[in-house]
């Protein structure tokens, strides 16, 4: 697997400790999941605090898709084929390649052989939580929606989340889910003005709250990340920055920096 486009992430060097001062929002690397399949490699260690990877479902060729496909284990490949729509079953094979080839590269091992495990689940306590690496010198988050897959990479605990542009039903449907601060922001907005607020506003708290490991078992009214252009932090020791993503979605990064 390459890399596109290197792309402006956090020009620090490797030996440097995760730090709060972020620019104001961060730009992925795009990948490219048509170069030859990964295999053992040397290890590198993270080039920054957190490394942001992108991936864009429509722009894989069958070659590139097949690929992916033969870097998924046992479990991937059957949760992929119970999608119906095959749409969703490229969207997923993406996303799971796309991790297994970052880790891959970084942890010098096969992605068909990284060793990653299920965290015991936030809500209860079952063994299909989120997946992670057995060592924890290497935290990672993925998300996918639609057309877009985004990867983060960190060596403090990560989160990162990715969505399409929210209807206006779905805002108005999801406006309990909001911090009091935040549905009154929302609701002092032009209507039109309301979906990409509440887009920006959503993926920042699913984004914290994966950075967490709790997801959406803990209630997400409870944490304040901000309606406006930029994200408030949800907590002294963690660090929230939106992520640019092409039209249409909107996408944020959760990173542990205290």
């Amino acid at each position: 697997m390459s890399e596109s486009r290197p792309g402006p992430l956090l020009a620090l060097p490797a030996h440097a400790p995760p730090v709060v001062s972020l620019p104001e929002r961060l730009c992925p690397a795009v990948m490219d999941l048509s170069g030859p399949r990964s295999g053992g490699r040397v290890p590198r260690p993270l080039r920054r605090p957190l490394e942001l990877y992108l991936a864009e479902v429509g722009r894989q060729d069958g070659l590139s898709l097949r690929r992916a496909r033969e870097l998924l284990d046992t479990e991937e490949r059957a949760r992929a084929a119970a999608f119906h729509r095959p749409r969703d079953r490229d969207a997923y094979v993406v996303a799971h390649a796309a991790l297994r080839g970052v880790l891959s590269t970084l942890l010098g091992i096969p992605a068909e052989a990284l060793p990653l495990v299920r965290e015991p689940c936030a809500g209860c306590g079952g063994p299909h939580g989120r997946p992670a690496l057995r060592s924890r010198d290497v935290h990672f988050s993925l998300s996918h929606s639609g057309d877009l897959v985004v990867v983060a990479l960190a060596p403090t605990p990560v989160g990162v989340d990715v969505e399409g542009l929210a209807t206006t039903r779905a805002v108005l449907d999801a406006r309990p889910a909001l911090h009091v601060a935040e549905a009154e922001e929302l609701a002092l907005l032009p209507v039109h003005e309301r979906p990409a607020a509440f887009t920006r506003t959503w993926v920042r708290k699913e984004a914290y709250l994966k950075g967490l490991g709790t997801g959406l078992v803990r209630d997400p009214a409870l944490d304040y990340v901000g309606t406006g252009p930029r994200p408030a932090a949800p907590a002294p020791e963690w660090t929230l920055r939106d992520v640019l993503v092409p039209a249409g979605y909107a996408a944020a990064v959760a990173l542990r920096t205290g």
